[in-house]
């Protein structure tokens, strides 16, 4: 085994230590649902805020994304990224404190779907069951996305088969997340989004400097696009070139829509839950869009950037090796455009340092996954299980049965994710339109308008979410719009017109609902 291979081997082990520390850790400190599933709402704003981008910014803002800059789609990523700024802004904004003061107006709710039902008076639990079931279907598929990457990057650094890959990633997030629960999650979430930041910042400067500054770096961009769509590169590349070109104005909405989903994002909304103070909101705010904005920049450069900067290095990306004979050229074959971010690193530091930064996508599949499984093990464990199935289960009965319920979720992900052909931004894109389109409009409606019934939650939830998975599968035609628009405005529009028909009366509601207006932050 070479030196180069030992030293990034080091640096994997005592990144990976250390996310397993933190959960032991954390482990001692949950006393409670609340403590495993919240963190006793005593989270600060630093935490808070880098917690929530980095569980929002997946392995997809390090692979998934520029590889799609790599490939030319540099505008439709480029709508994407502000859609999602714009999104995350809006969340912080009009849910954060409203959700934190709402959640606790009504039961001290702990979960979205305990939240939900306890906001609606939901006393048959259909709205519950709904919830939950729409939320461990995406949340497998999106955890799926997390070991996808997993795999790709160990076997992009070491090698390592397909499988091998995925396994490591599946234990390591399955521990942690099971000991630590929350505050573990959030903790080493903190670290992975600091983490993800340097990695950005610092390998943007490099990619600019080495291939001559700014003007010289586009120019180099455009020379390999050209180069690609006249067909030297292989006609793999050529045509995803050309497809991109093609962007239109409905394509720019689509990509645009994905601001949606952050209205809606259990994993994410969940954090302004457990925020420590009202009062601290606005701070975790700024931090969390400073992170977003310079670490989409970030992505960017590497992913346009990139393709000069690669090619310069020998190495060429995502062709047909049987199409492509260039001299001095090494074609690392298809489907390898997400591994731009791991490549460069590759090419640009010392073994041990290059390990270090490629834990940044190791930590953004980790903060996602291990985010998502606790939503998602919350919603079996508290709304199901204590809520529907054994109402007087103490708190030991409920984090065991969510501890299960972590490792089935996971199991489905990875089973999901042994195919090497699978897509890191397909998956992601599929699970963020099915929350955003059925979660998003009911927090909106839960928040501000009163007169929101059970019924109509439960009409405009089954909808949006019929809606999104029915638009994911149909294409052409009307049909190219991103799903979670159709399944937003669907799910919208049906939870209104019905709560209108059904009329609240509920006296218990709308006084709960005045308090919570009147509560101060």
């Amino acid at each position: 085994m070479s030196v180069t291979v030992i030293a990034k081997i080091i640096a994997f082990v005592l990144y990976l230590g250390l996310m397993v520390y933190v959960g032991l850790r954390n482990a001692r400190g949950n006393n409670s649902a609340s403590d495993f599933f919240l963190g006793g709402r005593k989270v600060g704003p630093w935490v808070t805020a880098l917690s929530a981008e980095a569980s929002d910014s997946s392995a997809w803002v390090l692979m998934g994304l520029p590889g799609l800059c790599y490939i030319g789609g540099f505008k439709e990523s480029f709508w994407t990224a502000i859609g999602l700024i714009v999104g995350t802004y809006i969340a912080w904004l009009l849910i954060a404190k409203q959700l934190r003061k709402c959640s606790i107006a009504f039961g001290d709710s702990i979960t979205i779907p305990e939240f939900l039902t306890n906001r609606f008076k939901d006393k048959s639990y259909i709205l519950t069951i709904v919830s939950v079931f729409f939320i461990v279907v995406f949340f497998t598929i999106y955890t799926a996305s997390g070991f996808v990457a997993c795999a790709k990057l160990f076997r992009s650094v070491f090698g390592l088969n397909w499988n091998v890959g995925l396994a490591i990633g599946f234990v390591i997030i399955l521990s942690y997340t099971i000991l630590g629960g929350y505050k573990a999650v959030c903790t080493t979430d903190f670290i992975q989004g600091m983490l993800i930041f340097i990695a950005f910042v610092i390998s943007s400067v490099i990619v600019i400097v080495s291939l001559g500054g700014v003007s010289n770096s586009i120019d180099q961009v455009k020379d390999f696009t050209q180069r690609a769509v006249s067909g030297e590169f292989g006609e793999i590349l050529k045509n995803k070139f050309i497809a991109n070109k093609t962007f239109s104005p409905m394509s720019a909405i689509s990509a645009f829509a994905w601001c949606l989903g952050y209205l809606g994002m259990p994993h994410i909304i969940v954090r302004f839950m457990g925020c420590r103070s009202n009062k601290e909101i606005k701070t975790a705010r700024r931090i969390g869009i400073s992170w977003m904005i310079i670490s989409y920049i970030g992505t960017f450069i590497i992913g346009t950037l990139g393709t000069a900067y690669l090619i310069n290095k020998g190495i060429l990306l995502g062709a047909d090796s049987s199409e492509v004979a260039l001299e001095g050229v090494k074609v690392l074959g298809l489907g390898t455009e997400e591994a731009i971010f791991s490549e460069s690193m590759l090419r640009m530091y010392p073994a041990f340092i290059a390990g270090l930064f490629l834990c940044a996508i190791l930590a953004a599949s980790m903060s996602t996954a291990d985010s998502q499984l606790l939503s998602a093990s919350s919603a079996i464990g508290q709304d199901i299980y204590k809520g529907l199935i054994k109402k007087d289960a103490d708190d030991r009965k409920v984090l065991l049965v969510s501890r299960i319920s972590v490792f089935a979720i996971a199991v489905v992900g990875l089973l999901l994710a042994l195919n090497p052909k699978s897509s890191i931004f397909s998956l992601v894109s599929f699970a963020w339109s099915g929350f955003g389109g059925t979660f998003g409009p009911l927090i909106l409606l839960a928040l501000y308008w009163r007169g929101t019934t059970s019924k109509g939650a439960v009409a405009g939830l089954i909808c949006g979410g019929v809606t999104d998975v029915a638009w994911h599968y149909l294409h052409g035609g009307i049909f190219d719009v991103y799903e979670i628009l159709p399944a937003f405005i669907v799910c919208l529009l049906v939870t209104v017109v019905v709560s209108l028909f059904d009329k609240n009366k509920d006296p218990e509601m709308l006084r709960e609902f005045d308090i919570y207006k009147n509560m101060e932050d």
